[in-house]
């Protein structure tokens, strides 16, 4: 028997495996309905609390962590050539970290220093992480948002998504050493493998449009034939990390993420970004299988399942002609599964208060598994926000 929270609750395991998860009233048999299916509505909430960052770290994952000295080309190269997407930022004589680095700055020096083909970007080829940090960020500096791996994976999400970030470093406050990057992706999928021992609330068998789950308003865009300075200035403008890109009949035939930027340093070819969108994403063309799309009639539970499966960071809604309609993101599901049963908003602190949920009497926790190539596929989420 597990027991997470007050102690006020206790939890049973039917012949088929099911957790049934009660209120500690388990001197009746017979509970109301109503508030059954109140139980059912946060007992991901309640999952997410009783388990720890650390249960999601892996046995073998790659941690790439950049000295602030370091060059930032070297850095960028460093990024393509581990395979990883964001590196937290070390510095000496602070003896910390003090950030993170990201596609999203590599975009922010490109858009702020490209003028035109023929003239080098100096500021890429000689400037180091902390001169870039000093130059750029000298009015916004913010302390590295990071998290113990004893905090709960509950706090984590609600981490994430109130602060905007897409990534999570898990650092250890006694030693300082970072252990794992936590993602919307790598929760979402940790939840999922569980999804099964537990009761599904009513409500992931109603529609997004049901939910309000995704964006449908000012949807950020580009067209085939946008120029890719442009499209990069739209992620720095907008603060968007995937951009549709739709077809003068408004129709979705592509998308461009901040993945595929860091394209153009594995390449070398950030010296050029009057080529079109399209001309930038043929590097691509031999494994990619496609935008990742849905409608707002279909299920939470059946969106859940394809963005996991898919292993992508959002869907484009469309219609029945393929025309863009919204943006579902891995925030906004997981603000839809975890924060709102839980009364919280993207903006609102956690209240002080216990969970209760139990796991299964038969061990349910999978191994820990290995990762070795976990970021190679990772691209960026449609959020708001992403630092």
């Amino acid at each position: 028997m597990y027991s997470c929270g007050d102690g006020q609750s206790s939890d049973r395991v039917d012949g088929g495996g099911q957790v049934e998860v009660s209120d500690g009233m388990s001197d009746q048999p017979d509970l109301d309905d109503a508030a059954s299916n109140e139980s059912e509505r946060d007992i991901y909430m309640r999952f997410m609390k009783c388990h720890k960052c650390y249960d999601i770290i892996p046995t073998s994952s790659k941690l790439v962590v950049f000295d602030t000295t370091l060059q930032v080309k070297k850095a960028f190269f460093a990024l393509v050539a581990n395979g990883v997407r964001a590196a937290p930022l070390w510095e000496s004589k602070k003896q910390s970290f003090v950030g993170m680095l990201t596609i999203t700055d590599f975009i922010n020096i490109l858009t702020r220093y490209y003028k035109s083909p023929m003239v080098q970007i100096y500021e890429l080829e000689e400037h180091k992480i902390e001169t870039w940090r000093e130059l750029y960020l000298q009015e916004t500096f913010k302390p590295l948002v990071h998290i113990p791996p004893d905090a709960s994976i509950f706090e984590a999400v609600h981490s994430l998504i109130k602060n905007k970030i897409h990534r999570l470093p898990v650092i250890d406050p006694i030693s300082g050493n970072a252990l794992y990057i936590l993602t919307h992706k790598r929760i979402l999928k940790f939840l999922q493998l569980f999804v099964c021992e537990m009761p599904m609330p009513a409500f992931m068998k109603q529609t997004l449009e049901d939910l309000a789950v995704g964006t449908y308003s000012n949807i950020a865009y580009i067209h085939p034939d946008t120029p890719l300075i442009t499209a990069l200035s739209v992620f720095t403008h907008r603060r968007v990390s995937a951009l549709p890109v739709v077809d003068h009949n408004g129709k979705v035939v592509d998308i461009y993420s901040k993945f595929d930027v860091i394209n153009l340093a594995a390449e070398k070819t950030y010296n050029n970004l009057d080529v079109t969108v399209t001309q930038a994403l043929r590097h691509r063309s031999q494994y990619f299988e496609g935008v990742m799309k849905c409608n707002k009639l279909e299920t939470l539970e059946t969106i859940v399942d394809r963005i996991v499966k898919a292993e992508v960071h959002r869907l484009v809604v469309v219609d029945e002609g393929s025309h863009i309609v919204g943006i579902v993101s891995l925030s906004d599901i997981l603000q839809a599964l975890v924060l709102t049963p839980a009364g919280l908003g993207r903006r609102e602190s956690i209240p002080s208060q216990s969970a209760s949920y139990q796991r299964p009497e038969t061990e349910c926790k999978p191994e820990r598994d290995e990762e070795p190539g976990e970021d190679t596929k990772e691209e960026g989420e449609t959020e708001e926000g992403e630092t």
